[in-house]
């Protein structure tokens, strides 16, 4: 039960810690005259990110790294299933053209990769399931290339960003400081107490990080989609998971590969599966249906494929 608690205070300072961060970096930005939607780009997509950055480099420094994995795809599959599924059952989701077009064939070029990458079938190396820094170095060269896909998209698209609020140099400054320092704190608190947790119950670190880490970790997305279903701007909360995603593949472990190499279990090939069919159905469900709209009925299908996979996990102990 002590474990629990701390696993839910280090959620809690891990989350309010990248609001801090986002808080801070975007008034100090708008002061240099940055526009708001290079911001939202930037910052706040980097922000929202950062507890699986964190929890991933940490859990593979401290020689966790199925930890680490079963957080990015964990996050990936329930970003997906759990987050758009909840979403669409709440409001139906219509989808932009663009990400239909661009976005989602980029996530499924990335998952492609990785899976290429991990198994070695990309550069012809001897090693197979592991995740070298020359291979985190190429994810990180079509981070890149996406980057400048999201630029160029910012450059051709209207300004609509929400006011960000500005404040004194000094209290950004401390919102940094004490986000860096959340962020921190939460991550060693959450990779250690997932770790207690699994060997106490038996179970493997990937599943504790696939499922309970994984959820916890993609908590600000949830919120930030649920909120964009409320008030009905559901091109945003389909854009910013499918945009999620490719951050979670190209630059989390882009990032985490570089830092330390992160190594894989064969079974994980199974996970990558997981994750490029649940990001491909988006696809046909474009067109099944109300057109570019993902609707309720196939909402509960994502839950109910997210259940699913969950109960696979355990399954397969």
């Amino acid at each position: 039960m002590f474990h629990v608690i701390l696993l839910v205070v280090g959620f809690i300072l891990l989350i309010k810690g990248a609001d801090l961060l986002v808080d801070g970096a975007s008034s100090i930005a708008k002061k240099f005259k940055i526009s708001n939607f290079i911001i939202g780009l930037t910052v706040v997509a980097f922000g929202t990110s950062m507890p699986e950055l964190v929890v991933s480099v940490l859990a593979s420094i401290q020689g966790s790294a199925s930890l680490a994995v079963g957080n990015i795809l964990g996050s990936n599959v329930s970003n997906i299933l759990l987050i758009l599924g909840v979403a669409a059952f709440i409001y139906p989701l219509h989808i932009r053209k663009n990400t239909v077009r661009t976005e989602i064939p980029f996530s499924l070029a990335a998952i492609a990769l990785l899976w290429l990458l991990i198994n070695n079938l990309f550069l012809g190396g001897t090693t197979p399931y592991i995740l070298t820094r020359v291979g985190g170095l190429i994810l990180l060269l079509f981070f890149a290339v996406f980057l400048q896909y999201t630029f160029s998209l910012a450059k051709n698209s209207r300004n609509n960003s929400e006011n960000i609020k500005q404040y004194p140099n000094l209290e950004a400054g401390l919102f940094i400081l004490f986000g860096l320092i959340g962020l921190t704190w939460g991550g060693k608190l959450i990779v250690d107490s997932a770790v207690y947790m699994a060997h106490i119950l038996g179970l493997s670190e990937f599943v504790i990080g696939v499922t309970v880490v994984a959820v916890g970790t993609s908590l600000p997305e949830l919120a930030t989609t649920i909120i964009a279903a409320l008030k009905k701007h559901s091109d945003i909360a389909v854009g910013n998971v499918v945009g999620s995603n490719i951050f979670n593949i190209l630059w989390i472990l882009g990032i985490s590969a570089l830092i330390k190499p992160i190594t894989f279990n064969p079974s994980n090939n199974i996970d990558i599966g997981f994750v490029f069919l649940s990001t491909f159905l988006l696809l046909p469900f474009m067109f099944i249906g109300k057109k570019d709209t993902l609707t309720r009925v196939e909402g509960s299908v994502f839950l109910f494929l997210y259940v699913g996979y969950i109960i696979f996990q355990i399954v397969r102990l």
